[in-house]
């Protein structure tokens, strides 16, 4: 409760600002606030996320796997893990991010490879996240 205090005392609740802060009191340090990922970027006329890419360049011998996370840092939280070649659409960037979008194993069903009329977060159907975007390479679009 008093993270929540103190964030809101910083005026940053709701802004999805990424938030680094230490707390005394307890010793702990906040994680990023999530900061979800945008479609529609590309304009109106173009498709909602672009390009149709592979997560690629993993580590066969470590970990093998990405992590998908709430906001572009390694300190947001993690959503999921995903695997060399899995498919996903890159809908928003920051610099060393990709903000990604991506459905089941297979699945091409997550309405962003139409144009949408302007930019707003993505709210499904299928996930979405932040991933580092030396992994993410694009193969169409």
């Amino acid at each position: 409760m008093a993270n929540r205090r103190m964030i809101a005392a910083l005026g940053l609740v709701g802004t999805g600002a990424a938030l680094l802060a230490a707390f005394p009191e307890t010793g702990a340090v906040a994680q990023p606030i999530g900061r979800p990922v945008r479609y529609g970027l590309n304009g109106p006329e173009l498709d909602g996320c672009t390009p149709y890419s592979e997560i690629r360049g993993l580590n066969p011998r470590g970990d093998n796997f990405v992590s998908v996370r709430a906001a572009p840092s390694v300190r947001a939280r993690e959503l999921d893990r995903l695997g060399p070649g899995r498919r996903v659409w890159i809908c928003d960037e920051v610099p060393g991010w990709a903000g990604i979008v991506y459905g089941p194993r297979g699945s091409t069903g997550c309405n962003v490879e139409s144009p949408i009329p302007r930019v707003r977060p993505y709210r499904g159907p299928c996930r979405s996240g932040w991933v580092s975007s030396r992994y993410v390479t694009p193969i169409a679009g």
